[in-house]
């Protein structure tokens, strides 16, 4: 059985304090914004595609994302 993968308070966490809005940090990642907004509800599992174009965007690592910072 695999794990559900949530990412909404890292991805926030990271995007706020890279001073980016949602609508910025979707169309810099080349992802919708509904999705971004999604993801930080915690209303979806990303696809892991889209957790690499965050992570990319945002600089980080995609493991920062799925298991964050501390468990990195």
């Amino acid at each position: 059985m695999q794990a559900v993968v949530y990412i909404g308070d890292r991805l926030k966490a990271l995007r706020i304090e890279q001073a980016l809005t949602q609508e910025e940090l979707a169309d810099k990642a080349g992802v919708a914004a509904n999705t971004v907004a999604r993801l930080e509800r915690n209303e979806t599992e990303p696809h892991m595609s889209t957790v690499r174009k965050l992570a990319h965007t945002l600089n980080v690592e995609p493991v920062v994302l799925v298991k964050g910072a501390s468990d990195a």
